[in-house]
């Protein structure tokens, strides 16, 4: 569903999109008529809208419009002040953070230090680079209304990174009744202190998230820059509506029907290139790490031989190929922290970066005992980004020897259910792809994906590897970078001798937008609202 911002006489390229809105029948009233709303075509529907819950892209874009953060992370790759200041001590161990003057939430309570620390404890359960924070935390406490005092055991040279951290899973701040949501469960509201404020009246799951203006927003003075600086408002609502087929969404941008598409499929990108109507552009620069994960707990994958197996199965290219064509927007790439950064290095990788481990893949199945266990391979054929990996993976698997069970589906649903610990015949699963934006995946910190923590901790699929947890923590502990170079290369060496998980190459997206908007600002978390005016 979305709202016309303007009526017109339907057009060849409009008719596909107002049979759509026939089909979702939501218009725009009167009222909203008279609005300055943008109406964006999002990479994927909305339907889990607690950013503590999951690492999935569009519910993290759903925090940055209604929560804010206490530090922010900018252009330059500097942490910035967003929601406080701090002040180091002279001995390292010792963090304050003062909230700034004009913080409420959006029911009009004020954001004390209380609910921050209670923000930052829920985050450190669930994020792997808040977990690693916490390991080496000491205390941390609200010491008055608007301060929040963090003591460390040991100094520990990431913790304003951690805090300002610009991606999945982003310390957004909650009320503290919210934050404290036990362990496992969704919050219960949307109550943030961010720019926008979250139309629950007007949520459809999985079609409609509306978005309006929080008027008591008080900005930062600083020009944006990534996440970081003043998040000025220029507009009354954003609308995002779901659009699973391109080539209606495309119908829909180039009439005037919707403003803004997050991810246009590359075929089509030809047809948009040539309005000069419409402004093409890649807003993350850094663009994306693609991956398969592996279950570790159920059979085939509790086997590292079947895992190697699989692993020496795949080749980027193939998969690259098939998901974005146009080697203009990829590259094949070993590095598990991002090709062209100073952790990246080829150790490991051949197989994945020439495509030419097939006839051992086939001969390590063989000595592994696989004894034809069906791998329960998710689909989800409603985000272009996402399509292509299953459906390459699956006949990959199969030329090695696999039986593949390829189950289609949507990707909110793989979502919700990659959390499941279920067997795979119990709702459960064997394998799922995503994708990564490089911010997500540079060090071995911030990348959740090599957590060793298994049940305790771990993210979807559950690995257990005390080995991978002890080079983290020397990571962690290093300042040097020659040091940091060597563990992040032997760690790269576990994640591919384990196969913890499967890079599958780097890419980069387009967005496309309406030259009636300005202000689109770019970043690793993007799509952001704030900053964009729209004109009539």
């Amino acid at each position: 569903m979305f709202y016309i911002s303007r009526w017109k006489r339907p057009t060849m390229a409009s008719s596909v999109t107002l049979s759509a809105l026939a089909l979702w029948g939501v218009l725009a009233t009167p009222s909203l008529a008279a609005s300055k709303t943008i109406t964006a075509a999002m990479h994927s529907d909305l339907r889990i809208i607690d950013p503590g819950f999951t690492t999935a892209y569009i519910t993290r874009d759903h925090g940055y419009m209604v929560y804010d953060t206490l530090l922010a992370t900018d252009s330059n790759f500097k942490i910035q002040p967003q929601m406080a200041d701090w002040k180091v001590s002279d001995d390292k161990l010792t963090y304050t953070f003062t909230l700034r003057d004009g913080l409420k939430w959006h029911d009009g309570a004020p954001v004390t230090a209380e609910d921050c620390v209670a923000s930052l404890k829920r985050w450190g359960r669930n994020d792997s680079m808040g977990q690693k924070l916490m390991d080496f935390t000491a205390s941390i406490e609200a010491t008055d209304a608007k301060t929040i005092t963090l003591k460390l055991k040991e100094p520990y040279g990431l913790v304003l990174e951690s805090i300002g951290k610009p991606s999945s899973y982003v310390p957004f701040m909650m009320p503290k009744r919210l934050a404290e949501t036990p362990p496992g469960q969704q919050i219960k509201e949307q109550i943030g202190s961010g720019p926008f404020k979250f139309v629950q009246a007007e949520f459809q799951p999985g079609v409609k998230a509306v978005y309006e203006k929080n008027k008591d927003y008080v900005p930062r003075k600083e020009p944006p820059s990534w996440t970081s600086g003043g998040k000025v408002v220029k507009v009354d609502r954003v609308e995002w509506i779901t659009m699973p087929d391109a080539q209606t969404a495309v119908n829909a941008l180039q009439s005037g029907d919707i403003d803004f598409m997050e991810n246009p499929s590359f075929d089509l990108l030809p047809v948009l290139e040539g309005n000069k109507d419409l402004k093409i552009e890649t807003l993350n620069k850094l663009g994306f790490q693609t991956l398969g994960r592996m279950n570790f707990l159920y059979p085939p994958f509790d086997n590292v031989k079947v895992r190697r197996a699989a692993f020496l199965a795949m080749n980027q290219k193939s998969v690259l190929d098939a998901l974005v064509g146009n080697p203009k927007y990829y590259k094949v790439c070993g590095a598990v922290f991002i090709c062209d950064t100073q952790l990246a290095t080829d150790v490991g990788s051949e197989s994945l970066v020439k495509g030419n481990g097939m006839a051992e893949a086939k001969k390590l199945l063989a000595e592994s005992g696989y004894d034809g266990t069906p791998v329960a391979l998710m689909a989800p054929g409603d985000v272009v980004a996402l399509k292509a990996q299953p459906i390459v993976a699956a006949q990959l698997l199969r030329e090695a020897g696999f039986k593949v069970d390829v189950q289609a589906t949507d990707w909110q649903t793989v979502v919700a259910r990659r959390a499941s610990q279920k067997p795979p015949k119990e709702g459960g699963w064997n394998m799922f792809f995503t994708n990564w934006v490089g911010a997500d995946a540079v060090n071995p910190i911030v990348n959740v994906s090599i957590s060793g923590k298994g049940k305790n901790g771990g993210w979807f699929g559950w690995p257990e590897d005390a080995k991978m947890e002890a080079m983290r923590d020397a990571f962690a502990r290093s300042s040097s970078p020659e040091e940091q170079k060597k563990i992040a290369t032997d760690i790269q060496k576990e994640v591919y001798d384990q196969v913890i998980y499967i890079p599958l190459g780097q890419y980069r997206i387009v967005s496309a937008w309406r030259k009636s908007l300005s202000g689109v600002l770019d970043g690793p978390a993007t799509p952001i609202f704030w900053n964009i005016d729209k004109s009539e």
